[in-house]
């Protein structure tokens, strides 16, 4: 192992790591990673997985050498999602879960998430900032006894008899659905659960493409949110005329749904579904969201007399509003979904098999559920702008819009509401991007005029400016 000498640490950020591999992140900073979160947590115990990533097992193995060497025992499920790291760390009562992963993210780059018993999130600033000083210093103790590495790739059945756990089976009805898996980590994990469901006789069909784990990743970094990614699944469901489609991410904490007609169903839009569905089981229940896109889902919420709880943007925010409120499930428009039995976490199968459960009980399809949704709260979808000088893009904005606004909310970047429409503008917390939505009530006209207007005021200072 080379030694990191003085080199800093900078692949910590705002909720996890994250970073290149060689320059950002190795085996050594993996090491010491494992070596803080044992000394810091007084770890017994530490769950730990890696996805589907060519450099995931080395970092998993120095990650793990770094826990032992601090005293902690792991618990090594192998390939797996983030989530089935978050279910073993709550439901075998470890003291915390890492998960190697760099998710959507370049292939040249890496990262890890990291959670603490039950599955909670680390705070940003008591608990992860901490363990990047500790990494960073190597001022390590010695521990009374090295910990031990067990093979724990037994919890994957644990794991897919509590995501099917989560449909009443004898409600659904015969459906053809095509999964997506874009050659990441949710093929293996999705088949265990596909098998716990034919076991208990759901009439479920399924047409899976991409399938294989192939860490050259030969389709392309799995990320469905990207335009330019969603006709493989949108062809592929049609040829095999299926009734939906689901595509993961790399760690599959995230899914993306597609109607029977191939049409991607943005996330906001499936966020409203799921919260009727969990407020027509439970009534009055808490929902949280996220302020980028709110106005579909705030309605669903109210109509459905539910109690919309909005939070910031990002697992860690998210994870705590529902903590804090005792929310049933909350939602955000990048397709994070979380929910409240399964330890406050976001998981990428849970959502699906809500959905087709909602499907089948209502007879409907997919786009008959969404459509009258989507033409009475349109939106932009999120507009990314990598600018040069991002702070004074939105000053620019502000200063335009601001004055005219009938509320303003800057719990999240900034967010201003006139009659009849909306807009949230935020800088990333983990890219160089200024991000844009727009929403309106029943008039898609002013969506686009209005994200013209923005857009224009954005790229007015940037030399070449770069809109996604």
């Amino acid at each position: 192992m080379q030694p990191l000498g003085h080199r800093e640490i900078t692949c910590f950020k705002a909720y996890d790591l994250r970073g290149r591999l060689g320059p950002e992140l190795d085996a050594d900073i993996a090491y010491r990673v494992g070596r803080a979160f044992a000394q810091l947590r007084q770890a017994r115990q530490v769950v730990i997985g890696r996805d589907s990533r060519a450099s995931s097992p080395d970092l998993a193995a120095a990650l793990a050498r770094g826990l032992t060497d601090g005293g902690a025992d792991v618990l090594d499920l192998g390939l797996a999602g983030t989530e089935e790291v978050y279910f073993a760390t709550g439901h075998f009562g470890t003291d915390g879960g890492i998960e190697v992963t760099a998710s959507h993210n370049p292939i040249d780059y890496n990262g890890m998430k990291i959670v603490g018993p039950g599955a909670a999130p680390l705070d940003p600033v008591t608990e992860l900032a901490p363990l990047a000083e500790l990494a960073q210093s190597g001022q390590f103790l010695v521990p009374a006894a090295k910990g031990r590495i067990s093979d724990f790739s037994r919890a994957r059945q644990d794991y897919a008899r509590a995501i099917v756990d989560f449909v009443d089976i004898a409600a659904l009805r015969p459906m053809t659905i095509l999964v997506n898996a874009g050659n990441g980590t949710a093929g293996p994990s999705f088949d265990a659960i596909a098998a716990e469901l034919e076991s208990r006789g759901a009439p479920l069909r399924f047409v899976r493409v991409n399938h294989q784990v192939d860490p050259t990743f030969p389709n392309g970094i799995p990320n469905p949110l990207l335009p330019e990614n969603q006709p493989m699944t949108s062809t592929a469901l049609r040829q095999a005329g299926a009734d939906l489609g689901i595509a993961w991410d790399g760690d599959f904490d995230r899914c993306f749904f597609f109607d029977g007609s191939g049409a991607f169903i943005p996330g906001e839009y499936i966020v409203g579904l799921l919260a009727a569905a969990f407020l027509e089981k439970a009534p009055g229940e808490k929902i949280v969201h996220d302020p980028r896109v709110v106005m579909n889902t705030r309605a669903i919420i109210a109509d459905a007399g539910g109690q919309a709880v909005q939070s910031r943007t990002g697992h860690a925010f998210i994870k705590r509003a529902m903590r804090d409120e005792g929310a049933i499930y909350g939602g955000e428009m990048s397709a994070h979904h979380y929910f409240r039995d399964f330890f406050h976490c976001d998981s990428g199968m849970i959502p699906w098999l809500l959905v087709v459960e909602l499907l089948s009980r209502k007879g409907a399809t997919l786009a008959k559920m969404v459509e009258g949704r989507m033409r009475m709260f349109p939106s932009s979808g999120e507009v990314n702008h990598l600018l040069d000088d991002p702070d004074a893009a939105i000053a620019r904005v502000v200063a335009e819009f601001a004055p005219h606004a009938l509320r303003r909310e800057d719990q999240d970047g900034i967010s201003l509401e006139f009659d009849g429409w909306r807009f949230n503008l935020r800088q990333s917390n983990t890219e160089p991007l200024v991000r844009l939505n727009v929403e309106a009530a029943g008039d898609a006209d002013l969506v686009r005029a209005q994200q013209a207007r923005i857009q224009a005021l954005l790229q007015a200072g940037s030399s070449k400016p770069k809109v996604t």
